[in-house]
């Protein structure tokens, strides 16, 4: 793996489009670059529709928007900087355009997509000693060693007036963008009713695709506190300040957790820590069936268990997640 030495470099163009996750993924980088390296200017492109993953944050210098549909803007004002290094995390057909006509040292992160091949396909598993994905997003240049720090979302949001300082509230992310990585809706709901028989008050946090989830929760359990809005991730974080813990899938709004430093409890169903998505650099407890040959069946999520029987999250009960709120806080 090559080294960059970037003590000769004073420009640098981050490429990561998209998700959620991964966008937040990338701000340890970020921070430890500018941190390391005060003199260098870091901008970053990703879709339009994140802006407000990056807006606030004081590392970068430009934040561009991509649109697919405007395929010239603003790739065409990044062509026309100079930039010394291109650090392309997202290593796709989009992030190849945006970069092809630049002169500067380019960096691709490794997807080890062969490697996630054989362990979804054949469990064979090489991605025991991989690391987490903010680790290997710094592998890109080499030696650099990230922060002891966790992941960056800042916000100039204040919290929800329907949340008061004097409460213990629990949150619960009960969407996702796949079936399999999303526990049952009928085990969040009893896992509310235990909650709040604890004199917990519970807050439901979503963005658009979760308003039918988080909908029926609410009906279901009428005490809960429906925050979902429309993707509105600052607003989101500024709430989730307020939890003492929260529970949530393998998903964008897990890292958005992390990045507000409240202790998550996760539920791993079809995906695996392998894939280097687990929270960093957080108090977290994951909840896994370990018992299953049949996991991973996908590195990102199926729409159906392959083998109809999804006790991957089945078999993590209400219960089990109940008792997992006292241990979050020993960790």
């Amino acid at each position: 793996m090559k080294t960059i030495n970037l003590d000769n470099i004073d420009s640098i163009l981050i490429i990561r489009l998209s998700s959620l996750g991964d966008i937040l993924l990338s701000t340890p980088l970020i921070r430890t670059i500018k941190n390391q390296y005060p003199k260098i200017s870091i901008d970053m492109i990703v879709k339009e529709q994140y802006n407000d993953v990056i807006l606030h944050n004081p590392y970068l210098r430009n934040k561009f928007l991509f649109n697919s549909e405007k395929k010239k803007e603003p790739i065409s004002e990044i062509q026309s900087k100079e930039y010394n290094l291109i650090i392309d995390l997202q290593n796709n057909f989009h992030s190849k355009k945006i970069s092809s006509g630049l002169n500067g040292i380019q960096v691709k992160f490794d997807k080890k997509s062969v490697r996630k091949f054989l362990l979804v396909q054949t469990k064979i598993n090489l991605l025991k000693n991989a690391g987490q994905i903010p680790v290997r997003y710094a592998q890109t240049l080499g030696t650099l060693d990230l922060d002891n720090n966790g992941l960056d979302l800042f916000t100039t949001l204040n919290h929800s007036n329907l949340l008061s300082k004097d409460e213990r509230y629990i949150g619960i992310c009960p969407g996702g963008r796949h079936f399999t990585k999303m526990w049952p809706k009928e085990y969040y709901i009893n896992l509310c009713r235990k909650l709040i028989k604890d004199c917990c008050q519970v807050v439901l946090f979503g963005g658009k695709s979760d308003r039918k989830i988080c909908a029926e929760i609410k009906s279901e359990v009428p005490e809960v506190i429906n925050l979902q809005n429309d993707d509105d991730v600052l607003q989101t974080a500024a709430d989730m300040k307020m939890c003492k813990a929260i529970y949530c899938n393998d998903s964008g709004l897990m890292h958005a957790a992390c990045a507000a430093n409240v202790p998550v409890i996760v539920f791993f169903g079809s995906t695996v820590k392998e894939f280097g998505f687990t929270p960093y650099k957080n108090k977290i407890v994951i909840l896994e069936n370990t018992s299953l040959f049949c996991r991973p069946c996908s590195h990102v999520g199926r729409k159906n268990c392959p083998k109809k029987h999804f006790k991957c999250m089945l078999d993590i009960t209400p219960q089990t997640a109940f008792d997992t709120l006292e241990k979050i806080f020993k960790v």
